[in-house]
């Protein structure tokens, strides 16, 4: 059976897991809980108890009942000893799967990648040398940590424990690094949502399309203005926390471990806004897009209603010719002659022909593009 709640220590370039909190964290390392928020109501105790005793300070009600709600918004808060920060990730397929015990069929079209973002709320509890994380269940970010630091731990008196000279430095090391994942499963996704962009794009803009599939395009439409929002919500909350830490720094942080940490947090909202830039160029190029597929329904249309109108005209002189000698009138001319029908019928034929070259030539019948 899985813990349901993960210790770490952190101390001098190594790491061990560990069976229960310590009573205190290490002077030159840090400690990090994770705990699954299904797990959290049950484990608050000793949740807080770690906050007291490793942070200083216990963490707020409102804190913890933003790290339980699971459709929190990226934010930003902090007291005078923690910061609290809730930043939304994309969901796994096996998430997906496991909340919903009848999924409906999966999409398909060139925009069925739009229709399945799906979101969740990761919430982290930084102390100076504590950092508390909960995660929804089964969390790829918490567990790509997880199964990295346990594939090069060792056993040592009980404990797991490994040297690594690429550990992170602290709390906010450790919460940057996660993020940095989390941003990156969104640029992962740019290539998908691209190339079904493009195959909408070239199917409404087809010679021969006869439409588009607008319940698809509002789908694709909405999930853009939703990963908009996503990332304006991140990038507020990281240029928050990145504000407070070049205002107010650590005094026992190194210098030079500092300006790694702020690197690291500028590289991750550049990485937010890189996705953000992304998104809204999309929702230009859909817009874009629809506004061309109907320019060309309406240049279409217009080409139709020129041939109509160029073969009206080739008619209307002969509907004239027809008109008059069908009068009911008792003289008119060649009304008894033998060869009047075929006079009028050359006629007739000469102004046909006659106005179909002036036509032609004019390019009032010809096709577009030639």
């Amino acid at each position: 059976m899985e813990p349901r709640m993960h210790i770490v220590e952190f101390a001098s370039g190594t790491l061990r897991f560990l069976e229960k909190v310590p009573a205190s964290a290490p002077a030159n390392g840090f400690i990090w809980i994770y705990l699954e928020r299904e797990s959290l109501e049950q484990e608050i105790g000793a949740v807080q108890q770690a906050a007291q005793s490793l942070g200083g300070s216990a963490l707020l009600d409102l804190h913890v009942k933003d790290l339980a709600n699971r459709a929190h918004p990226s934010h930003y808060d902090y007291t005078s000893v923690y910061d609290l920060v809730i930043f939304r990730r994309l969901a796994t397929e096996a998430e997906v799967r496991a909340e919903t015990p009848q999924p409906p069929p999966p999409p398909e079209g060139p925009l069925a990648a739009f229709e399945g973002i799906r979101t969740r709320a990761v919430g982290f509890a930084v102390f100076d040398r504590l950092l508390i994380t909960v995660h929804p269940a089964g969390c790829f970010a918490a567990n790509t940590f997880i199964q990295r630091f346990l594939a090069d731990a060792v056993q040592t008196e009980g404990l797991s424990a490994a040297a690594r000279s690429r550990l992170p430095t602290g709390s906010s090391d450790l919460m940057l690094r996660m993020l940095n994942l989390m941003v990156d499963s969104y640029l992962d996704l740019r290539k998908e949502l691209s190339t079904g962009l493009e195959q909408w794009q070239q199917l409404l803009l087809a010679p021969r399309s006869r439409g588009a599939d607008w319940r698809a395009l509002m789908s694709a439409r909405t999930a853009l203005h939703t990963l908009e929002d996503l990332c304006e919500g991140q990038n507020d909350a990281m240029q928050e926390w990145l504000d407070t830490q070049r205002e107010q720094p650590a005094p026992w942080m190194a210098q030079a471990e500092r300006d790694s940490m702020l690197a690291r947090a500028r590289d991750v909202s550049e990485h937010i806004q890189r996705v953000m830039h992304h998104v809204r160029r999309m929702e230009q190029g859909a817009e874009t897009a629809v506004q061309l597929h109907f320019s060309a329904l309406g240049h279409r249309t217009n080409e139709i209603m020129r041939v109509l109108t160029a073969l009206t005209a080739v008619f209307l002189p002969l509907n004239f010719i027809t008109g008059f000698f069908g009068m009911n009138f008792e003289f008119l001319p060649f009304i008894h002659s033998a060869t009047a029908m075929w006079v009028m019928l050359s006629v007739m034929a000469t102004v046909a022909i006659t106005v179909v070259l002036v036509f032609w030539r004019k390019r009032y019948l010809a096709r577009s593009g030639r």
